[in-house]
């Protein structure tokens, strides 16, 4: 049984015991969170399709850890200006790992 749930504005497909890195969400390891958001449900047998996304159906994840990207350089240059510019970012992430894909009353 597998799942695509959105967050972030990203889409993840995902399955029990399935580690994802997902945007940055709140909460402590060890924490219990719940994604709304299923695109899709594929119980074994047939698919189900939502519009956008299926009424009833969660998928909940455990916290493992807060953490942060590597670190990403924009570098920008003017030629012949002797005009450059760097700058880093490191995006803040959280480690999750699914813990049951269904109903609401089954997964929240």
């Amino acid at each position: 049984m597998f799942a695509i749930i959105k967050t972030g504005g990203k889409q993840y497909k995902v399955a029990a015991n399935d580690r994802i890195a997902v945007m940055a969400l709140p909460g402590e390891p060890g924490e219990r969170v719940v994604f709304e958001d299923v695109l899709m449900l594929a119980p074994g047998e047939g698919l189900a399709i939502g519009a956008p996304a299926l009424p009833g159906q969660r998928v909940a994840a455990e916290i493992i850890e807060q953490t942060r990207a590597p670190k990403v350089i924009a570098f920008k240059k003017r030629r012949r200006k002797n005009s450059k510019r760097k700058r880093g970012h490191r995006q803040a992430l959280t480690l999750v790992r699914i813990t049951e894909i269904g109903m609401a009353g089954n997964a929240g």
